[in-house]
């Protein structure tokens, strides 16, 4: 790669640089757009993938990483090890892409993107040095959220097939999932679909705790705003010993009249 890339997208040089890179990659101090570009790009890439070393702003990865669809992507490609994350302590002026055959600032014009690439062996060879000692000192962040293949498969093996099936196509119909007004977050969603499902409660809450989304009590709580507002509906269902159980069902109609693509539609316009 050894032309400049003007007139791009962030996600058409990140995947250049995918495809190029014989070694590790060292992303640094990449924007918030372009950690998310690059989760996007690195999970629907087809071809062998580098190991990425990201290293980033610890305030711009937590905002980015609050969405559940980028972190839970972003957890994937730590457990495939394509992905490892730490901290800027000083960042640099620039975003920069570090290869073991170039170096690549990434320069933001207004809409446009360039990535400003140079090859020289001794600028480049120091570089990377310098960066690879930068990455051994620097602290690792640390993700909280589960891969979304765990999510989706024990899902599917602790809750139903369709449970899974709904979780993801509302998913893949949100642009974002932090549930701030932008869109709904990975517990509300959760709820939805154990509703639609006709899933219990204690099943569903004690599926998101055991993979990592959220605790019990913030299904319990989440659950008793949603019942407020009329989105879904308990019914108690008793068991042997103990207390009965809940059985979650879809409480408004205009929800029972929604298919997956509408369903984070619906309910988010009922909550707003």
């Amino acid at each position: 790669m050894a032309s400049n890339l003007l007139n791009h997208q962030i996600d058409d040089i990140l995947e250049s640089v995918l495809e190029d890179a014989t070694g590790d990659i060292y992303m640094i101090n990449p924007s918030g757009d372009a950690i998310e570009e690059f989760v996007s790009v690195a999970t629907g890439f087809d071809g062998e993938r580098p190991s990425v070393h990201m290293l980033a702003d610890e305030r711009t990865l937590k905002d980015v990483m609050d969405d559940f669809i980028v972190a839970s992507n972003a957890a994937d490609l730590i457990s495939e090890d394509v992905l490892a994350l730490r901290t800027l302590e000083q960042a640099p002026e620039n975003s920069l892409l570090v290869t073991e055959d170039s170096v690549i600032a990434v320069v933001h014009a207004g809409d446009r993107v360039g990535g400003l690439i140079t090859d020289d062996e001794s600028f480049v060879d120091d570089t990377y040095d310098t960066y690879t000692a930068r990455w051994e000192d620097a602290s690792q962040f640390n993700l909280r959220t589960p891969p979304i293949t765990d999510v989706r498969e024990t899902l599917s093996e602790e809750i139903s097939p369709d449970a899974e099936a709904d979780f993801t196509a509302i998913l893949n119909s949100l642009e974002t999932a932090r549930g701030d007004g932008d869109g709904l977050d990975e517990v509300t969603i959760s709820l939805l679909v154990a509703a639609k499902n006709e899933a219990l409660l204690y099943d569903i809450s004690k599926w998101g705790e055991d993979v990592g989304i959220a605790s019990k009590a913030t299904f319990s709580r989440t659950k008793t705003k949603l019942e407020d507002m009329g989105l879904i509906d308990t019914e108690k269902v008793p068991i042997d010993v103990g207390r009965p159980r809940l059985r979650l069902k879809i409480g408004d109609e205009r929800l029972q009249e929604a298919d997956n693509g509408q369903l984070a539609t619906v309910a988010q316009s009922i909550l707003n």
